[in-house]
């Protein structure tokens, strides 16, 4: 509390006038002034931010969850909603990615040999209607999961340790269990093995259908023998098949189970809000009124955008990389917003190549003709190396960094991030260069007649191509990407025609799983602090399958990542994932574009938040209001 001062300055000055009958009198009067005289201003009272309601939580942000199914999120939106909605077994230590407290689960034990797991359940707890929480509760949401499986799902990261490295679906367990029978898949399934599974059954319904019942009957079987849940003691057990690593309205549960903070200053007891409100506004300047009538406690702010808030900010904590921490926030005027800055990320939008286009009957759009005729590409078009290298080389990332990530970024020099095994600053990557653009355009062969592009009339050189670039409407610094290309691209040769097509995120995501777009501009937000969770779905899981990578690179990939992921030692782990960068970039399947620091705006009276870089969104149970 600051002290309050009052000056009070008296100068009193006599004058007197003694008038005699004669003449005046004279009269000397001395008056001492101060030299100087210091005023102490005083200051006004501290700017309060209170919140029109201080139970309700409001945030703007633009697209929406493709699903809510937690078997089957797997991407931020959807992420975000689930992480405040359902509990896990156990929880991040607040700002830590790599431990974890109590959460559903009281404690643990892990067996010496890394394969079993076993869980006790915490007593007590009670759903959102009422009823009370159970092992077998427990253990059918895994079994459902793994059950359910499906290569757009998170699903892989479960199957791969109960059933074996490179083990991504369940469909891959039944067609062992076909090929081998049901006493192949009891142990764990081997490389040899592994390789009778050619991926037929991926996402295939029809011929799921077609299994015969006791062959999925009995993998059924497998998966719940392996999540096994005891009442009478309280535990859920996880056999694993070999030792593994590391791991729209919200309604307050008034009957929420947490007596006591789970670390220090932490929240306990139900939520301190009551409502959490996740609205849908893809059109900036909405949410932005919204921000500023303080209508929303957080908005989602692009990059190109934040001179428009900077200005508005009040308050600013600024990430220092030494500590690991953020340091003290400083008051910088009398904005109403909070800036937390420079606070490293744990994702990346990158820009992803398809090999092999889907052009259903009827026709695709985003390949125009489908063929080489100048207004359109065959859906094989990428799979010519030459031009996904010439795709790389007409990328400008200082543009990229300075527009779309407003200077605050660094060039990825591979798939894995900085500071992780298997980033190497000075490792093999493509840089902005138009000529090697155009030398790689007139090197490629697309109509493979065995002639250079370049000295052959009917290649893409002199034909040219027209295609669909698309991004989920609301993403600009996406957007950002695909005009880059565009721009680029019609500058090394102005027979190049790229048009810019904006969708809603279900739609967007919904055609890079079916493989439609000639190239899909998205991110990777890790779900494990370890390179295996970034060089699995570039390579030869979500992104490597949307993608239609061919089988062969496919093989190779997958050696080498199952050969780095079984590694303990940290210097020969790193070797394995320095061979797997230079094949990746020999390839090019990618566009690999840069890392950003953070940057997260909130209203001042929001209370409680801090940073942990696995969150896939923010964590409300720890907020509250003023």
């Amino acid at each position: 509390m600051s002290k309050k001062w009052s000056l009070v300055a008296v100068v009193a000055v006599l004058a007197a006038l003694v008038v005699t009958s004669c003449k005046p009198a004279t009269v000397t009067v001395t008056v001492e002034v101060p030299k100087e005289v210091v005023v102490t201003p005083t200051p006004p009272p501290p700017k309060e931010f209170k919140s029109k309601d201080p139970t309700t939580y409001v945030v703007a942000t633009f697209g929406e969850p493709e699903t809510l199914d937690p078997a089957l999120a797997y991407e931020t939106a959807g992420g975000e909603i689930l992480q405040n909605v359902y509990e896990g077994l156990i929880f991040y230590k607040k700002d830590s990615a790599m431990e974890f407290i109590p959460q559903l689960a009281t404690d643990w034990k892990i067996s010496d040999d890394g394969k079993t797991y076993t869980f006790t359940i915490r007593q007590g707890v009670k759903f959102h209607e009422g009823g009370d929480l159970t092992p077998e509760d427990v253990a059918y949401s895994f079994q459902r999961g793994i059950l359910q499986g499906g290569t757009a799902s998170p699903q892989w990261l479960l199957t791969e340790p109960f059933f074996g490295t490179g083990v991504d679906d369940i469909s891959v367990v039944v067609e062992v269990a076909q090929k081998l029978g049901l006493e192949a898949i009891q142990d764990g399934i081997s490389e040899e093995e592994l390789a009778e599974a050619p991926g037929e059954l991926y996402d295939n319904v029809d011929a799921m259908k077609a299994v015969d019942p006791a062959i999925l009957k009995g993998v059924c079987e497998a998966v719940k023998a392996r999540i096994a849940a005891d009442n009478a003691a309280g535990t859920v057990t996880f056999q694993l098949a070999q030792p593994w690593g590391q791991e729209i309205v919200l309604v307050r549960n008034d009957n929420y189970w947490r007596t006591e903070p789970a670390w220090e200053g932490g929240p306990s007891g139900p939520a301190k809000l009551a409502r959490v409100v996740i609205k849908k506004v893809d059109e900036w300047g909405t949410r932005f009124a919204m921000f500023q009538a303080g209508d929303a406690d957080w908005v989602a702010v692009n990059r190109q955008d934040v001179s428009q808030v900077d200005p508005m900010v009040g308050e600013k904590c600024v990430w220092n990389n030494e500590k690991g921490a953020f340091e003290p926030c400083e008051v910088v005027g009398d904005g109403p917003f909070r800036l937390y800055i420079g606070f490293p990320t744990v994702s990346r939008t990158d820009v992803f190549l398809n090999f092999n286009i889907n052009v259903p009957e009827g026709g695709n759009p985003f390949v125009g003709s489908g063929k080489l005729d100048g207004n359109g590409i065959p859906p094989d078009f990428f799979s010519d190396v030459h031009i996904r290298k010439a795709f790389n080389y007409c990328f400008d990332w200082d543009t990229y960094i300075q527009d779309a990530l407003v200077g605050e970024g660094i060039q990825s020099t591979g798939i894995a991030i900085p500071g992780m095994i298997g980033y190497d600053p000075n490792g093999p990557h493509y840089t902005y260069d138009l000529e090697k653009c155009a030398e790689e355009f007139k090197l490629a062969d697309v109509d493979k007649d065995g002639k250079p592009a370049g000295e052959d009339e009917d290649d893409v050189w002199n034909v040219g191509f027209r295609m669909q670039v698309a991004y989920n409407t609301g993403n600009v610094a996406r957007q950002t990407v695909a005009e880059i290309l565009a721009s680029n691209l019609s500058q090394v040769n102005d027979k190049f025609q790229v048009e810019i097509v904006g969708l809603p995120w279900p739609t967007f995501l919904r055609n890079q799983r079916a493989r439609t777009l000639p190239l899909f501009i998205s991110g990777w937000l890790e779900d494990i602090h370890d390179p295996h969770n970034w060089y699995v779905p570039y390579l030869i899981g979500t992104y490597g399958r949307r993608q239609s990578l061919p089988a062969d690179a496919v093989e190779e990939f997958k050696a080498l990542i199952n050969k780095g992921v079984m590694e303990t030692d940290p210097a020969k782990r790193h070797a394995i994932y320095q061979e797997l960068n230079q094949k990746v970039y020999d390839l090019a399947p990618q566009i690999i574009l840069a890392v950003a620091t953070g940057r997260r705006y909130e209203q001042r009276w929001v209370e409680g938040w801090y940073y942990n870089p696995i969150y896939p969104g923010q964590y409300f149970y720890a907020l509250s209001k003023k």
